[in-house]
């Protein structure tokens, strides 16, 4: 997993460094020029380095200067004289390597610009001369964070840069993750300039983090993952035939829909044995997860409950996401995966979902928390991963059911209750992102499109 530390944090690091500060300098500056080159800083084009008096400005400066040897006709405008002994190091080097160097006046046109001001460290209350520049149309390529974006929480206070690229050190920090902020920094990459540590503060998730677990060779339907799906109300059947068929692509073995559509359920999906959620309970115990909530209306929730309190392990999504059904499970000593969005977990707690009170639910409850969104946020109480796969192309109605189904699919293959709604929510963006390439992404195509990323 990649560490994510607040930005906060890593000034401390920084502060502590007790290396050759010119030469971490120099190294940050080559790794912005290298984002200015992947931008279209060409030989020839022109580039305009926007330098704030700090060491955001100085790694402008060695930038402008590694430029300026590739051919490319760079200016630097800066908003104050140099004010550290490191960037005044690297100024005096861009000046002798024969780079402009001027005042920031008149906005110009450029075919990339570098924003190199303050690193988030300006906010509220931006100067005119700034915001001026942030309406020159040319791709942006920012030092740590755009000027106006906060480090630490990613929320814009007043205006801020949108960047195409955003050259960071050390490791990724949550400004670049939460709120605003993957709006404004476009693509992150991490330079190594020898400054490291820190206690991150989140994890993102890779893929080595998203497991599938195999099936042993004498492996049989009940034996390869069994899960049972308790939703469907009238209106909203689809929900739960989703949430089923997805369990099964996702490469549970058996599934089975308990509903009070059962002759809607057949007919829409004839693969799944259906019954009605009053008889749901008398074969319980041969699933090993229960799914509860897609397509399901609140005069259904009683008899839901009912079984809940009896499962071992629930995912909770949709229609259960209440505090009623949720207390039934935890009060039944099952273990508790919930998957709300944004609007279910105000509407299942009355807190907005922030990461402390996501951490907060999971703590108190003692359940794995996958808050859906972008990043996708999953904790157990402990330090949040986030998924960053997902995009915009999963706001379509019923792919949040399609990701209920991978949970419960992953959690009946082995997997742990965290891993499995850390896998699912990995792999659900990744089959979308893919997906999008091709069509528009909807819930009936994506359920059959997760089967390529089943194993």
């Amino acid at each position: 997993m990649k560490p994510v530390v607040t930005a906060s944090e890593y000034r401390r690091v920084d502060k502590s460094y007790r290396g050759d500060l010119i030469a971490a300098m120099d190294r940050a500056g080559y790794a912005v020029h290298l984002a200015a080159v992947r931008a279209g800083a060409e030989y020839g084009k022109r580039v305009i380095v926007l330098a704030g008096p700090g060491n955001n400005g100085g790694d402008g400066y060695v930038a402008a200067r590694y430029l300026k040897d590739r051919g490319v006709h760079v200016e630097v405008n800066a908003f104050a004289e140099p004010s550290t002994p490191e960037a005044r190091d690297a100024h005096a080097k861009a000046v002798t390597a024969g780079v402009r160097i001027g005042s920031m006046g008149d906005v110009v046109e450029c075919d990339v610009m570098v924003d190199a001001l303050f690193g988030g460290g300006v906010r509220a209350g931006m100067p005119d001369v700034i915001t001026a520049w942030m309406a020159v149309e040319a791709p942006v390529v920012a030092v740590d964070f755009p000027t106006g974006l906060d480090p630490d929480t990613g929320i814009v206070a007043d205006h801020a840069f949108h960047a195409v690229e955003t050259a960071t050190f050390g490791s990724i920090k949550t400004g670049h993750v939460l709120g605003e902020g993957p709006d404004h920094c476009g693509q992150v990459t991490v330079a190594d300039i020898g400054i490291h540590g820190g206690e991150p503060s989140m994890f993102i998730a890779e893929e080595t983090d998203a497991p599938r677990p195999g099936r042993p060779r004498k492996a049989h339907k009940w034996s390869a993952g069994s899960v049972l799906v308790l939703g469907g109300s009238s209106g909203i059947v689809g929900a739960a035939v989703f949430a089923g068929r997805s369990a099964l692509t996702f490469g549970a073995g058996s599934v089975q829909i308990a509903s009070p559509q059962v002759d809607m359920v057949q007919q829409l999906a004839p693969e799944l044995p259906s019954l009605t959620i009053e008889h749901a309970e008398e074969i319980l115990d041969r699933f090993d997860v229960v799914v509860a909530g897609p397509g399901l209306a609140g005069d259904d929730a009683a008899g839901v409950r009912a079984i809940l309190a009896k499962a071992e392990r629930v995912v909770l999504d949709a229609g259960a996401l209440m505090p009623a059904t949720l207390d039934a499970a935890i009060e039944g000593g099952a273990e508790v995966v919930v998957t709300p969005h944004d609007g279910e977990f105000h509407r299942l707690t009355g807190a907005k979902a922030g990461t402390f009170a996501i951490r907060s639910l999971a703590l108190r409850k003692g359940v794995v928390v996958l808050r859906k969104g972008n990043p996708t946020m999953i904790t157990d109480g402990g330090l949040p991963i986030l998924v960053t796969t997902g995009g915009p192309e999963l706001a379509s109605i019923g792919t949040g059911d399609v990701l209920a189904g991978m949970v419960g699919a992953l959690w009946s293959r082995g997997l742990s209750g965290v891993e499995a709604a850390v896998s699912a929510a990995y792999w659900h963006g990744r089959a979308a992102a893919d997906l999008a390439e091709h069509e528009t992404v909807t819930a009936d195509v994506l359920v059959d499109y997760i089967s390529t990323y089943a194993w």
